[in-house]
């Protein structure tokens, strides 16, 4: 008798556990599925705003892989806004005293570059001759992997629940919310959420299972990005970009990366691991050089794909990021563009579920957004023609190289690139253009006014 009592009490507590976990979860007003940058700040934008927050992540722990090199000037303003210069100022500071070591290392002169080089198109080099004009619009020279620590602590210190190791392996939407289910090594999961955002990258399970198209072409090529130790590549390897007839190579401006571009066509299996040999291998090919690669610290491997989703919003479904867009890595593009991307969408999907404003909002995120990423993947596309090893595409490379003399060329790629030339029609005369972050008359800055 006191066993099935004591069977009892610990099935009530079971339950009652259940019980608290269920309206727990049932206070989750979005979920969003994805912890890289994009996923982070969109739900960094949403908790700030007062919505309830969860994110879920595939990947036990964050990505320390080379992707992006630099941040943007929208994306930069898009952190600084939610408290984040301090963090980006930090991260800057380390990248230029890798940049610093690398120079003293090859004797590459790299001096002026953080004030002066604003980026490149096709290698190309854009010089950024008006920066006296609005020196903090520019991009910083912050990577990926600690853009994604500062993102995690900003949502750390916001209270936001970020639930690893975690694969949504269903959802329904429903007239009033969404019913999400996710495996985790711990067992399965179950809410019911008002809206669900996909930031889960370019193989985006959201957006296939929600049935979103996404048309653009095929992948012709493969990209690398790797860290690794090269025996005397000072002797082999001039510093900078590097056209050959057997694609393209950029060594530096940090201690033992490399960048190549291989026009043999894309990889037979994108997700295999990236070893010191093929690279090797590759870097040998293209360079022309008998170059030993003796270790491989880190390595990434992408195509030309560039695709582009019929809509950002289906239903109480929506995309961001990678999700929505993928391209060439050309500039490092990709990053500030669904940074921005989830600034402007965390605004809007938080004042619709306060109630401030109609579920028509949401309309606005897709017409205002995806005009921005086609723009972005028609560039990706023409810089990978100009860079292809043939004779027409070095003869068309060489009438962009002379028009990128001019100074309003110049602007107006750098623009492009950078994404300063945004703006959004609002039926006036006035546009959204970003403001820089200049100081005010009360001498307080106005991002310092906005980080909640």
């Amino acid at each position: 008798m006191l066993l099935s009592i004591a069977h009892l009490f610990m099935y009530l507590v079971h339950i009652d556990i259940q019980y608290m976990e269920c309206e727990m979860e049932k206070q989750v007003d979005v979920v969003v599925v994805g912890a890289g940058p994009v996923g982070l700040l969109t739900a960094i934008e949403l908790t700030l705003s007062g919505v309830r927050v969860l994110v879920l992540e595939r990947l036990v722990a964050a990505s320390m892989a080379i992707k992006a090199m630099s941040l943007g000037p929208l994306g930069s303003e898009a952190l600084q806004r939610r408290g984040m210069a301090a963090a980006i100022a930090a991260a800057e500071a380390r990248s230029l005293a890798a940049m610093k070591q690398f120079a003293e290392q090859t004797g590459a002169d790299l001096r002026g570059r953080s004030s002066k080089f604003s980026g490149h198109f096709a290698g190309l080099p854009l010089i950024r001759k008006d920066a006296q004009n609005e020196p903090e619009r520019r991009a910083h020279a912050v990577d990926q992997p600690s853009l994604e620590a500062m993102l995690a602590d900003r949502a750390r210190a916001l209270g936001i629940e970020v639930r690893r190791a975690c694969d949504v392996t269903s959802f329904v939407q429903q007239v009033d919310g969404v019913e999400v289910e996710w495996a985790s090594p711990t067992g399965a999961g179950h809410l019911r959420c008002s809206y669900l955002v996909g930031c889960d990258g370019g193989r985006s399970l959201i957006r296939k299972m929600a049935g979103f198209e996404f048309p653009g072409t095929a992948p012709s090529l493969t990209f690398y990005q790797v860290v690794a130790e090269i025996d005397h590549p000072e002797r082999l390897l001039p510093i900078g970009w590097n056209r050959t007839s057997g694609g393209v190579f950029s060594y530096g401006p940090f201690p033992g990366r490399l960048f190549m571009l291989d026009f043999s066509g894309p990889p037979e299996d994108r997700q295999s691991p990236v070893t010191a040999e093929e690279i090797e291998a590759v870097l040998c090919r293209i360079s022309g050089k008998d170059v030993h690669v003796k270790a491989l610290e880190s390595g990434s491997r992408w195509t030309d794909n560039t695709r582009l989703a019929d809509s950002y919003c289906r239903g109480r479904v929506l995309l961001a990021g990678d999700a929505a867009h993928v391209h060439s890595p050309f500039g490092g593009q990709g990053l500030s563009l669904g940074l921005v991307d989830a600034a402007n969408l965390g605004w809007k999907l938080a004042a619709v579920i306060r109630g401030d404003m109609p579920e028509s909002l949401l309309d606005t995120y897709t017409a205002e957004r995806r005009p921005i990423a086609e723009a972005v993947l028609a560039n990706t596309r023409a810089q990978v023609a100009i860079l292809r090893p043939d004779p027409q595409a070095g003869a068309m490379r060489d009438i962009v190289a002379n028009l990128m003399q001019f100074d309003n060329v110049n602007r107006f790629i750098g623009e492009m690139m950078s994404g300063l030339s945004t703006r959004y029609d609002l039926g006036s005369e006035r546009d959204e253009g970003r403001a820089a972050d200049r100081r005010q008359a009360h001498r307080r800055r106005r991002y310092r006014r906005l980080a909640l």
